[in-house]
């Protein structure tokens, strides 16, 4: 593997992390919040947005861009990077999510899984070795190995049949992987459901294996948030402390608040745009739903504080009309806004570890969100 990828961890407060991953395109500073491109593009949001909001990385999908435009094509356009105008460290999925979420068009077997394309029925498959060598094409910072990724609640026999199937093709990704370009990296990922000793046994076996980083998959995908915090709290501590550590999709600004707080590193999630451009937004002061009438007559900002512009100049009057007359706009800014809010939150969270408080700014967090939307606040 290469040498020049790098993890350096700064600073530890409680069970925070904070550090800066070092790759071919930049430095990303963790704890890290990745806005999902899943087609090459964040959804609304200008790449130049994306990176004034304190984004030092983003994450596209193998399996969606497979099919459209193809891996091939963007590799003879000069790469990700070029093609989607992000000069920045990239970070791909390897359709492992896909194969969950697109059962009803998938066969799977232990050589990989068999998709009919969602675009034209046209079959298409994935194994280890070709997510691999697709995401080498896209030019992917941080390649991820394949897995099965299971909807929760499932039978334990499932939750350990999918464990191990992603454990063999971590084996074989891995043996794909040699001999990529330096400055980038393999990460494995943890599977085991719900069901604490499956989980700890993908995590030792994901290390003896050695990968340059480890993610947690398979939470926020059915579970209560109390049952997926107990599997950080079990996982995390098993994986190295060396190497950087990714919650796959999640997820609300609370997720990602006590996932720092049980050692993670690194996040993605669509809710920010998501919930955007169904007029929720994100602030300091919690969640807000600019389609409620009551913000019909307010000339107040989202939060006149805020480092994003978006959120302190435009009303919430506008806004509000914006959603209800479903503008175009409306979905663009409130998008921009919750992108803003996730980095600027991210920041704070870094620099509270730094300062060694963490302990202190999380609790200082969750009292805000709880007092809500009070104008004495804004």
């Amino acid at each position: 593997m290469p040498d020049d990828f790098s993890f350096t961890l700064h600073k530890t407060n409680g069970g925070a992390r904070c550090g800066e991953v070092t790759t071919a395109h930049g430095v990303v500073r963790t704890p890290a919040f990745m806005p999902v491109g899943t087609q090459a593009a964040i959804k609304g949001v200008h790449a130049s947005a994306v990176h004034a909001s304190g984004a030092d990385i983003v994450l596209a999908n193998t399996y969606h861009l497979m099919l459209r435009p193809g891996a091939e094509r963007i590799a003879a356009l000069g790469g990700l990077h070029a093609f989607m105008n992000w000069p920045y460290p990239i970070l791909t999925d390897s359709g492992g999510f896909q194969v969950m979420s697109l059962a009803a068009l998938r066969t799977l077997d232990e050589n990989g899984a068999t998709f009919r394309s969602h675009i034209d029925g046209a079959l298409v498959a994935l194994s280890p070795e070709r997510a691999i060598e697709i995401q080498n094409l896209l030019g992917s910072d941080i390649v991820m190995q394949l897995d099965e990724c299971l909807k929760l609640p499932a039978e334990q026999s499932e939750i350990e049949r999918a464990m191990r199937l992603s454990l063999v093709w971590a084996e074989r990704c891995k043996r794909a992987f040699e001999g990529a370009a330096p400055g980038r990296a393999l990460f494995g990922i943890v599977q085991g459901g719900d069901d604490p000793a499956l989980r700890m046994v993908s995590a030792r076996a994901l290390t003896d294996i050695g990968f340059q980083g480890y993610a947690i998959g398979g939470l926020a995908v059915g579970e209560p948030q109390a049952v997926m915090l107990a599997m950080i709290e079990e996982v995390a501590p098993a994986l190295p402390a060396d190497r950087p550590r990714y919650l796959m999709g999640v997820g609300t600004p609370e997720d990602l608040l006590e996932a720092v707080a049980r050692g993670i590193d690194m996040f993605d999630c669509v809710m920010p745009t998501r919930d955007g451009r169904h007029g929720r937004a994100f602030t300091r002061f919690g969640a807000i739903n600019l389609r409620n009438a009551r913000h019909a007559g307010d000339p107040r900002p989202l939060d006149a504080q805020s480092p994003c512009a978006a959120a302190r100049t435009y009303s919430r009057a506008y806004l509000n009309h914006l959603t209800r007359a479903n503008e175009m706009l409306g979905a663009m800014l409130l998008s921009e806004i919750n992108l803003a809010y996730y980095q600027e939150l991210m920041a704070r969270i870094r620099a509270a570890i730094e300062a060694g408080r963490f302990a202190d700014f999380r609790a200082e967090t969750r009292e805000r969100w709880a007092q809500g939307d009070i104008p004495e606040l804004s």
